[in-house]
């Protein structure tokens, strides 16, 4: 019996949440765990852990681990774009997943038990395509278990699948940092390992509650290069390429802000590790999500509609004032002052507020906005965003490194370099976000225009 004929191909005439969506939910809770435990510690990692063959430090300066943070970032987010390929095209989205998850789990298998820089080169590649690979699958798989009767679902399902990623976000940020300076790097990178392995296994336990929608084989590749489907990508990249800029300055969380945070005084309540900062932007967003669609959506939509396009704008704009307090706090650290980390509160609410109107919304626009067979594709191309975003900001910190190891944006003006390009970034979408129609696509349901 083939794979496509022992599961169910089509979403089933139902009003409430499909069977498949806890299964997916857990699945992702776990691999957030995996990614971010992982990802929380690399600018420590390579700054303070990495040695060379010979067993002796090979630390990089601050800049290189910098660029190769957001260089991995950059790789994560450009192998969608494969996976999509891959899903939609010849193996389905669940094989898809399958096959890329026991990459994934070789990934960080390589960094627990290598930590020179070629074992940061291979298991970080590794982590790059099976990270990278499920990611466009996944959330599409998300979207393929609704049909017309339940699409209203859809928003508050996929608000409940960026909550599980948060959790698991959230969890990995506050044990990871600990587990590296009292264990070593092979703890460190080895829990997040074991973590990857029981999404993959969670995942496989609900096969047979899925709903599996099959490749379209060459049908996928006509649907791309149709007009409506050369159209809807079209129009989706203008709205893409300004939202690189957004992922240029939010996921500088990681690298920039961890980096501050190891100048600042950190003892607050606790002695907090400079990495675990980063625990406010996951738990933030679990305060978040309720916040704005119970209160703040309802409020606005009252005088004013949020459509996911404004949601988007707002998003972009707040951006900005989440880089303009860090500089303010690296003018006073270079001045000699003692600054507590409680400082940095008040960008990662800035920028978690941002995340919500930008992340959660393009996540869905991006899926009711993609052709039926094109799916995984399109959620691709949005992941490549991220891609475009963080390659950058490894082209600047490349680009400003001096040959003496100083900068050439040294202190406040790294961040206020990011902070008018996103100003200048904010203000060019406007008119592109009046413009844009929006034309929604769902499972097993005709396409109807909808007004901007």
């Amino acid at each position: 019996m083939s794979h496509e004929a022992r599961y169910r191909s089509a979403p089933a005439p139902i009003d409430g949440t499909p069977a498949g969506i806890p299964y997916i939910v857990g699945n992702e809770a776990a691999e957030r765990y995996s990614y971010y435990g992982m990802r929380a510690i690399l600018v420590i990692f390579m700054t303070k852990f990495l040695m060379n063959s010979e067993g002796e430090l090979d630390l990089m300066t601050d800049e290189q681990a910098k660029a190769w943070f957001h260089g991995f970032v950059t790789a994560v987010y450009f192998f969608p774009i494969f996976g999509a390929v891959l899903s939609d095209a010849f193996l389905g989205k669940y094989r898809t997943i399958m096959v890329l998850s026991i990459v994934y789990c070789l990934g960080h298998l390589t960094l627990a038990l290598d930590d020179t820089r070629t074992g940061l080169a291979l298991g970080l590649g590794l982590i790059a395509v099976g990270s990278g690979g499920i990611k466009p699958c996944v959330s599409a798989h998300v979207g393929d278990q609704f049909g017309k009767r339940n699409a209203r679902l859809l928003p508050k399902v996929f608000g409940w699948f960026y909550f599980s990623i948060n959790v698991g976000a959230l969890a990995s940020i506050l044990f990871a940092e600990p587990l590296l300076n009292r264990y070593g790097p092979s703890v460190a990178f080895g829990v997040p390992g074991v973590l990857m392995t029981l999404a993959t296994v969670v995942f496989w336990m609900g096969r047979d509650k899925f709903v599996h929608v099959p490749p379209g084989g060459l049908a996928f590749l006509r649907e791309v290069f149709s007009r409506e489907g050369r159209a809807a990508l079209g129009k989706l990249f203008i709205i893409y390429s300004f939202i690189a800029m957004f992922w240029a300055l939010f996921d500088q969380q990681g690298s920039a802000w961890v980096l501050q945070a190891e100048r600042m005084d950190r003892n607050f309540i606790v002695n907090w590790d400079p990495s675990q900062a980063q625990w406010l932007n996951p738990a933030l967003v679990l305060l978040f999500i309720p916040l704005f669609n119970r209160i703040i959506y309802p409020f606005f939509d009252r005088f004013w509609p949020l459509t996911p396009l404004r949601k988007i704008s707002i998003g972009l704009f707040l951006t900005v004032p989440a880089f303009l307090l860090p500089a303010w706090l690296e003018a006073r650290l270079d001045a000699g002052e003692t600054v507590n980390i409680i400082w940095q509160l008040g960008g990662y609410m800035i920028i978690t507020a941002a995340e919500i109107l930008v992340s959660i919304t393009a996540l869905e626009f991006s899926y009711t906005q993609a052709p039926k067979r094109m799916k995984s594709l399109v959620m691709g191309a949005f992941l490549m965003s991220v891609a475009i975003g963080n390659l950058f900001t490894s082209a600047v910190n490349v680009f400003i490194q001096n040959p003496d190891g100083t900068s050439k944006l040294d202190g406040p003006t790294y961040y206020l370099f990011f902070a008018v390009a996103m100003a200048l970034t904010a203000v060019l979408f406007v008119p592109v976000a009046v413009w844009y129609k929006e034309r929604t696509y769902i499972q097993d349901e005709s396409s109807s225009e909808a007004p901007a």
